[in-house]
């Protein structure tokens, strides 16, 4: 049974499902302070700690919903769904983990990718959802950005991607590193559109991903406290031998050596992203 028919087959089982209702806390606790909250006076908030502003991870659709205007995003490209070229098994095969993370998200890809607005502009995004396999970048995740890219020229729109991913997916190998090279290229067609792209880096962007598409932003904004990367602190540590700075891999670290332009509150982040695309777009 192939990929294709997996995730048919586990789409299908879901729909015969009974409905399920989670039992929710209605309280929750800061990783950060460690204080205790009523889980809707955090949701309210964007899941932002009232007490310190530690920002928490939040999924995909969440971010959407964030970011787009109620009920104006439309998906693209659910159809795609990754392969197995490599027939990859490390402590268990790459079909599994792909089964695991479906039955976990409700996804076949670390990617959403669509279009919404804006406070009224219309813009092509693409959002991350750590929460599948770590929000890895594989086939399918480089070709949504792809077509992304393509619909944003297309339709003279502003773009922006949310990143959230720990890297390359090694379970498709070349496959997946190429998607660094795909996608650059894709994002120098954009600029030659003059068209903008603005870049969004949350909680954790690291490897592949900020190797390649997270950096090359128009505007590279983060969100507070996100850590940002290429390898973890202690790989970095014993590959030069040497201590490293407190809180190198902070977005306010990065902002203040120079790395990236901006670092938005969740809150705000929303007008930002709308200032600066009227901005750019205004004069076209």
């Amino acid at each position: 049974m192939d990929l294709k028919q997996i995730f048919q087959k586990l789409k299908l089982q879901k729909e015969q499902e009974p409905e399920k209702i989670e039992k929710k806390s209605h309280w929750i606790k800061c990783k950060a302070c460690d204080s205790l909250m009523f889980f809707k006076e955090v949701e309210e908030m964007g899941h932002v700690c009232p007490k310190c502003n530690f920002h928490m991870r939040i999924g995909a659709n969440k971010r959407i919903e964030l970011l787009c205007d109620a009920g104006s995003f439309v998906e693209h490209d659910v159809s795609l769904h990754p392969n197995d070229p490599l027939k990859f098994v490390d402590k268990k095969s790459y079909k599994k983990r792909l089964e695991e993370a479906y039955n976990k998200t409700g996804k076949t890809s670390s990617v959403i990718s669509g279009e919404g607005k804006i406070d009224g502009l219309d813009v092509s995004i693409v959002v991350f959802d750590f929460a599948f396999m770590g929000g890895s970048l594989g086939s399918v995740e480089g070709e949504k950005i792809v077509r992304a890219v393509k619909r944003a020229i297309d339709k003279k729109q502003g773009l922006i991607i949310v990143s959230a991913s720990g890297g390359a997916r090694m379970q498709e190998s070349t496959h997946s590193l190429m998607q660094m090279a795909k996608t650059s290229a894709a994002l120098k067609q954009l600029s030659n559109a003059k068209l903008p792209y603005i870049s969004v880096l949350t909680d954790p962007t690291f490897g592949g991903v900020s190797a390649s598409f997270a950096f090359l932003g128009d505007i590279i904004m983060a969100e507070p406290g996100a850590l940002i990367g290429f390898a973890g602190a202690r790989v970095i540590k014993q590959t030069i031998g040497k201590d490293l700075p407190d809180g190198f891999q902070k977005a306010e670290f990065l902002l203040e050596h120079g790395s990236i332009d901006m670092v938005v509150q969740r809150a705000d982040m929303k007008k930002t992203i709308y200032d600066l695309l009227k901005m750019f777009t205004e004069n076209r």
